[in-house]
């Protein structure tokens, strides 16, 4: 078998108690296969270096001090002679190999010839409770930035060689740059585990997952992996150049009477759709619809709410924007949003999820801002954050800034949608370009199953027309008990990326052959 040599960080440069360094040590001297030395980033201790010479390993140190992690890995590289490299991330937690990790990622190397990078699924303790961590298969629409491909990768030597090793102007994403440069040149291969199948252990950190702890990243570390992104596009030629756009359709039959119809799907949600359709109701343009489509049958308790707004009902205004109602026996978003898109008087739809509320200027701003040019297919918003108490009142998170999607820009916002998964809100899109593209996803997607029913649509319209944006909060999202952002586990995570994954592959095959004509 070919020589490897293990890289690690040393326990002075990372967020592990000694001992915790010296189980992860242990589990590298502890190998089946002993062809491999190791080098440490940073400096360790003589009881360390002790235990590994004792066991006849060659070890290496490199001095860490005031550099950065591609400059340290490069550094690293260099002293290597080896034909795969072992990386071992125990920056923030722990991480102890399988006794036949090794062994087992070599094996794998020679069945797979046409992979430059492996990495396992695996165990992850927390609190003395071990769970077994399944990652996703990579394939050419992972391109986001927090795809977990764990703590462990082993890689070939001559891949590393053929990206020129690490990019040391990559200060915060090298991994991520990476991996997306190995991806164009060979497969990444993920192997899963069954039960005691995987190849390593990490000591949990704790941390819980949060759909927007993608809002508190650096603005540095956004930038930054924008670029990276953008790069990646540009090489496999699925970049869309600054207004370069799609043919749009030919001219369409205007027969919409009012300015805009906000359509609202909602299930079993008595409690907040009265809010939903107050904001509405309270808009500084008048001359709108509220169309709600329950998807819960006939019994839907949310029902009753609604008629209070119609016609008979207590709080029924012949003042204020009518309130429609779709009764349907389906649960499904993307459904419920196309049947109210036929159903629609107004010119253009605008997104209200049956828990949120619009500001009261929101429908203005974005009238507006499709008035002012004609070129403009979709306007998205910026929304704040409100959190529901349990005595039922509502209040602004302010630890969360507005969130404006400042990606969003005119020269690469389309571009950099596809490595992250927010697109903003509200999004409000004209009728006839909604049909014009083929309406919503309606759980016919694979994997979709509620989740990203507009995401298509949102990369599509970017690639027929410019995209308006609001940087005003028009948008309150209210996070709650019952909403499906709120305490999110990683079972359901990766049953989201895996749909927006799959449909930015469709998206990435259908820019490549745009590109080549």
């Amino acid at each position: 078998m070919p020589k490897t040599t293990v890289i690690l960080h040393s326990d002075s440069q990372n967020n592990q108690l000694a001992e915790q360094f010296k189980l992860s040590v242990h589990s590298i001297v502890s190998q089946i296969n002993r062809d491999f030395d190791v080098i440490f980033l940073g400096k360790t201790d003589a009881e360390t270096r002790d235990s590994l010479q004792k066991n006849s390993i060659e070890i290496t140190e490199i001095v860490a001090r005031d550099k950065d992690f591609a400059v340290l890995m490069n550094e690293a590289l260099k002293q290597s002679e080896a034909d795969n490299i072992l990386y071992i991330d125990n920056r923030t937690n722990p991480v102890i190999l399988k006794k036949a990790a090794l062994e087992a990622f070599l094996i794998s190397a020679v069945r797979n010839p046409k992979s430059g990078l492996f990495y396992s699924d695996y165990e992850l303790e927390d609190g003395g409770i071990i769970k077994e961590i399944k990652l996703l298969f990579h394939h050419t629409g992972r391109v986001r930035d927090n795809q977990d491909y764990g703590n462990v990768s082993f890689i070939r030597r001559e891949a590393l060689d053929k990206i020129s090793l690490f990019d040391e102007s990559v200060k915060y994403n090298s991994l991520y740059d990476m991996r997306l440069k190995i991806s164009e040149h060979y497969k990444l291969t993920r192997i899963s585990n069954k039960y005691n199948g995987s190849y390593y252990k990490v000591v949990a950190s704790g941390k819980k997952a949060n759909v927007f702890d993608y809002l508190l990243a650096g603005k540095n570390v956004q930038i930054e992996a924008e670029e990276i992104v953008t790069d990646h596009l540009k090489r496999i030629n699925a970049y869309l150049e600054p207004g370069k756009f799609n043919a749009a359709k030919s001219e369409y039959n205007d027969v919409s009477t009012l300015a805009a119809s906000v359509i609202i799907p909602v299930g079993h949600r008595p409690e907040f759709i009265g809010t939903a359709i107050e904001s509405i109701r309270a808009q500084t343009v008048q001359d709108i619809e509220a169309i709600i489509v329950v998807n819960g049958e006939d019994n839907d308790p949310t029902i009753p709410e609604v008629k209070k707004y119609m016609k008979g009902g207590e709080l029924y205004d012949p003042g204020k924007p009518e309130v429609c109602l779709i009764v349907v026996d389906i649960n499904s978003i993307g459904f419920c949003l196309n049947l109210g898109v036929n159903n629609a008087r107004g010119k253009y739809y605008v997104q209200l999820d049956s828990d949120d509320r619009l500001k009261p200027d929101a429908v203005e701003k974005i009238t507006d801002c499709f008035k002012s040019s004609r070129d403009i297919g979709m306007v998205i918003g910026s929304y704040e954050v409100w959190e529901k108490g349990d005595d039922g009142s509502l209040s602004q998170m302010k630890d969360i800034p507005v969130v404006t999607h400042d990606e969003w820009t005119d020269d690469n916002g389309r571009n950099n949608l596809l490595r992250i998964n927010g697109a903003g809100a509200p999004r409000s899109i004209p009728i006839h370009i909604i049909k014009e593209m083929g309406y919503f996803g309606i759980n016919d997607d694979a994997y979709a199953r509620n989740y990203g029913e507009d995401y298509e649509m949102v990369n599509k319209i970017a690639e027929y027309y410019k995209i308006g944006r609001i940087y005003d909060p028009v948008y309150e999202v209210i996070r709650h008990s019952g909403g499906t952002d709120h305490a999110i586990n990683q079972e359901v995570i990766d049953r989201n990326d895996e749909a927006k994954d799959d449909m930015r592959r469709e998206i990435i095959i259908r820019r490549i052959a745009f590109n080549t004509g």
